[in-house]
């Protein structure tokens, strides 16, 4: 070969460095292709065997999938000399998932995740497993999962499903997650989500109800379930998020001491913290005869009565939405705008830091999100004061 050709040939490996994969079936069967190896300098050739597979359309099959899958990773920077670093990254990726699910399990057993947590990530996740199925692309082993399919993916929940930019975002939040489990596991060598940012959230569409709603809605309730009716003045008045409502037991509400215990092991914060007992609330749990079971009962049930038996806190958002529409109210009034609606009424009656103590949030910053516009209080202090002015 002249100087020329083999000067041309060694700038063109490193213009395309590489060739396409291509099936060769004639004595043995087998796909190949070359790829340009950094510690050699040279163009070495890789060959994936397919003699031990007795089925002549099962080798085509598998030839392409081969072809597919080597052709998306040269073209998108990968090298099979060079990112090979663990065979732990060939481990499928249905083996990988299943061992996240096992963890995630574990994690929700002994208390390092919530059981919201746990339904997020299992939705996500079942998503995720959906759409991996569905494209061209045979998506198969763990290293497959690059920062191009982590972008394809979020682009499809974005688009495809047409969901929100705060609901793609808690999608991002999930994948790099998931990733950086399998980082540490050693599935991958680095984590393809870091860098990839958030998209601009619009604000939450959830409005407070107006006091002429509240009184509504006690008028409706009062008749057709007064249980419900306690669940909701529980969020008006206590502020206790729906999943930790779940959780809440008879022996938890403390009568003498006016106040409702709410434990760090199912609480967002992970603290044992306790709230007002409101004198509304104590009189429509006498009247309901709420005290007449044992302490160990959870206050809400499935149908929102006394029950042995803990409930899934999705009941209450499903039977607001049916009271809401009942009412002919916007899907902006849901369940959580009770929380809204006590944090204003509380903080314009009490002051913020009374409702900030009340909603054990860590911060007045955070208390002074659930207030808009009208609804932000003014301190009284200010309306006398005498400046220099």
């Amino acid at each position: 070969m002249s100087k020329a050709k083999k000067s041309s040939s060694s700038r063109q490996q490193f213009i395309i460095p590489y060739t396409l994969p291509k099936l060769h079936a004639k004595k043995h069967w087998y796909v190949d292709f070359c790829c340009y190896d950094p510690l050699t300098q040279t163009m070495r050739r890789k060959k994936y065997m397919l003699d031990g597979i007795k089925s002549v359309k099962l080798r085509r099959e598998r030839a392409a999938e081969i072809i597919s899958v080597v052709t998306y990773k040269l073209r998108n920077g990968w090298n099979v000399w060079a990112s090979a670093t663990s065979t732990r990254q060939y481990t499928t990726i249905a083996s990988a998932v299943e061992l996240y699910i096992k963890n995630l399990d574990k994690e929700l057993a002994t208390g390092v995740i919530r059981e919201k947590t746990w339904y997020s990530y299992m939705t996500f996740l079942k998503t995720f497993r959906e759409w991996v199925t569905s494209i061209p692309l045979k998506i198969i082993y763990v290293y497959q999962i690059d920062r191009a399919l982590v972008v394809d993916f979020l682009d499809y929940v974005y688009q495809d499903k047409d969901v929100s930019a705060r609901t793609r975002n808690n999608y991002k939040t999930w994948l790099y997650s998931l990733c950086g489990w399998m980082k540490e596991k050693g599935y991958l060598t680095e984590n393809p989500v870091e860098g990839i940012k958030n998209l601009k959230e619009a604000p939450k569409k959830r409005d407070a109800l107006t006091p002429q709603m509240l009184s509504q809605l006690r008028e409706y309730l009062k008749k057709e379930n007064p249980h419900f009716l306690l669940a909701c003045m529980m969020e008006y008045y206590a502020f206790i998020r729906p999943n930790e409502l779940t959780y809440i037991r008879i022996g938890d509400i403390r009568v003498k001491e006016r106040k409702i215990l709410v434990h760090g092991e199912w609480s967002k914060n992970g603290k044992d913290e306790a709230v007002g007992l409101n004198k509304e609330l104590l009189m429509l749990m006498i009247d309901l005869g709420v005290f007449s079971y044992s302490s160990d009962t959870y206050l809400f049930g499935r149908r929102f009565t006394p029950s042995a038996k803990k409930t899934d806190p999705r009941i209450f958002r499903e039977k607001f939405m049916k009271v809401r529409k009942a009412l002919g109210w916007s899907d902006t009034i849901q369940f959580y705008s009770l929380k809204d609606s006590g944090i204003r009424d509380l903080a314009n009656s009490q002051g913020i830091v009374i409702a900030r103590d009340q909603a054990r949030h860590s911060d007045v910053s955070t208390t002074n999100r659930y207030l808009k516009g009208e609804a932000m209080p003014v301190h009284a202090e200010t309306l006398d004061f005498e400046g220099n002015l």
